[in-house]
């Protein structure tokens, strides 16, 4: 049997959840989910479940927008060649198509984009780049997704006269870069509301300001909010505030109106109903994300900014293409690295994993990273060899921040940068022993006990007899889910197989059939939940679990998804 998983109660405030039922009217369960979520009245609750477009802020609340704005009007009335250049991920290639399709609409002059390439250059503006810009005369450059981080390399590019507006959303060094502008609400003296944005959104602020400035009609810049929403999904940024509003609305666009690139891709991957943020994490990002980990990230950019049907149909066999080799090779590296970790016991015993092989490919080793702690809970980073040097991604446990511990490691790297919970980095290869040694002292200092074991965070303790459609109703109103506003993991305790009709499938899953004491019954799954089962068909037991619909036959029903049981007490 696997080992038992930890279960919290999120807090919530009493005070504030029977405040929000008595201004609401509606399920204490409810206004326990809405006060997790750090709602606490009528205002805020009606602005989170009826978002709309007004809700978005001022561009120019953001410091040095009016300089970007200005700059790049005067690049367009002098006829200034513009490069936009970006990252090589979701993010940053729907960064540059949205800002890149937004000029080219309205400055006839040249413009370009840039994507550099993952194995040759690397993350973030590279000094190809750069030399690309200055060799072919682009005098702007505007940098998306990356920049904030490239103090050196944009100095290197106004050596040559090269003015840069870096847009970018990841948390700043002490030390800016001296750019012409710097739109970024992580940096300093920044009054910009919300500062969770994703590249591609702070691209889309960008194009908003540009818009206002040139007194054009807000509703042109909405023809891009279904990029945006894909690059919320991907980026796996905080799902409150500004990024809700504007996942919200990307993804009515992707169903109601999406773009001929959008619809293309969901047709390749036999989509029909409509696409949620989830649809958009596993269905579209993967495929858009494949260009870069399996070849050149440019396509991806070609793919979004195409008109011509018959080139986008071209552009999107060659995306899923990618994507299909990406699994391949992420299904096999997996498989790889996990005989590896069962075959060492001493590897078993460690707070941290650290991988390295020369041969695998280096656009899958975030993924496997993230595998891996699937089956052994704890941050983890898988290396491979490329350009000389070793390079890799780290992924971490829930708590814990990895970009500090990558910063304790400092002296070791070459290059790193990244998130709380995902980083990148590279190394010379004779320092990669030092570096496992070191990681995992600091990993073994730094992590509480608790954090190494996996946590299910649930929202809510209920009877199964909640579970009606009026319930669920207003729980898919807390759509779009992601970060900060998960979906809503439920507790119920006491229930019970019924009349012994709960089943394994498969050999690895259960399919329930459940009561609790007042008769009410209601069929659920559980994936990989096999060696469970004995605790569901002994007698009364505790359950977590999602509730969603399933459809069979032409018939819709609710069910649970259930994540975990445990004996009753």
């Amino acid at each position: 049997m696997k080992p038992e998983k930890r279960w919290t109660l999120k807090p919530a405030s009493e005070q504030i959840t029977n405040k929000l039922v008595d201004e609401l009217k509606i399920s204490p369960v409810i206004c326990r989910l809405l006060a997790v979520r750090g709602i606490t009245d009528y205002d805020s609750a009606k602005t989170f479940f009826r978002p709309n477009l007004n809700q978005l802020h001022d561009p120019f609340l953001m410091k040095d927008m009016l300089k970007a704005v200005k700059r790049i009007s005067d690049a367009i009335e002098w006829h200034e060649r513009i490069i936009v250049y970006g990252d090589y991920d979701v993010d940053g290639t729907t960064a540059v198509s949205v800002v890149y399709s937004f000029l080219k609409d309205y400055y006839k002059g040249e413009i370009s984009f840039y994507i550099p390439h993952r194995y040759r250059e690397g993350y973030g503006v590279s000094k190809a780049g750069i030399d690309f810009a200055h060799n072919n005369g682009y005098t702007l450059m505007i940098t998306l997704d990356c920049g904030i981080k490239s103090a050196e390399l944009i100095a290197y590019a106004q050596s040559f006269g090269i003015d840069v507006i870096v847009c970018d959303h990841h948390l700043p060094d002490a030390n800016l870069p001296v750019a012409h502008a710097i739109l970024n609400p992580k940096q300093p003296g920044c009054k910009y509301p919300y500062k969770e944005l994703s590249g591609c959104g702070i691209g889309f602020k960008l194009v908003c300001a540009l818009a206002k400035h040139w007194n054009l009609s807000a509703d042109i810049t909405y023809q891009y909010l279904d990029l945006v929403a894909t690059s919320i999904a991907a980026d796996i940024v905080p799902m409150d505030g500004e990024n809700r509003v504007l996942a919200y609305f990307g993804t009515k666009k992707i169903n109601e109106n999406p773009s001929l690139a959008i619809q293309t891709l969901k047709d390749l991957a036999g989509i029909t109903k409509p696409l949620s943020i989830t649809d958009l994490v596993f269905v579209i990002g993967p495929r858009v994300n494949a260009a870069g980990r399996m070849d050149d990230a440019r396509k991806a950019v070609d793919f979004f900014i195409e008109t011509d049907p018959s080139k986008i149909d071209a552009l999107a066999g060659a995306l899923h293409s990618d994507n299909d080799d990406r699994k391949e090779v992420d299904k096999s590296t997996t498989e790889e690295a996990l005989a590896i970790l069962q075959a060492e016991d001493k590897i078993i015993g460690r707070s941290s994993t650290v991988l390295y092989r020369e041969h695998w490919h280096k656009g899958v080793v975030g993924i496997v990273a993230s595998r891996l702690i699937d089956h052994f809970y704890r941050p983890t980073i898988i290396l491979t060899f490329a350009n000389g040097k070793a390079t890799g991604s780290a992924r971490s446990v829930s708590g814990f921040n990895i970009y500090e511990a990558l910063h304790e490691c400092r002296d070791l790297l070459e290059s790193y940068g990244g998130h709380f919970y995902a980083a990148g980095m590279t190394m010379l290869p004779e320092r990669v022993e030092d570096f496992i040694i070191r990681f995992e002292e600091v990993v073994r200092k730094k992590i509480p006990p608790e954090l190494l074991i996996p946590e299910i965070e649930i929202d809510a303790e209920m009877p199964l007899s909640s579970i009606k459609p009026p319930f669920y109703n207003i729980i898919k109103q807390f759509e779009p889910l992601g970060p900060n506003n998960l979906r809503p993991v439920f507790l119920t305790k006491r229930v019970y197989d019924y009349q012994g009709n709960s089943r394994l499938v498969k050999e690895q899953h259960i399919k329930f059939i459940i009561h609790q004491h007042n008769g009410f019954v209601i069929d659920g799954i559980g994936f990989n939940l096999a060696d469970k089962f004995p605790i569901v068909a002994n007698g009364a037991f505790d359950m977590v679990y999602t509730i969603d619909e399933n459809e069979y036959n032409g018939t819709t029903k609710l069910q649970v998804k259930v994540l975990d049981v445990r004996t009753a007490v």
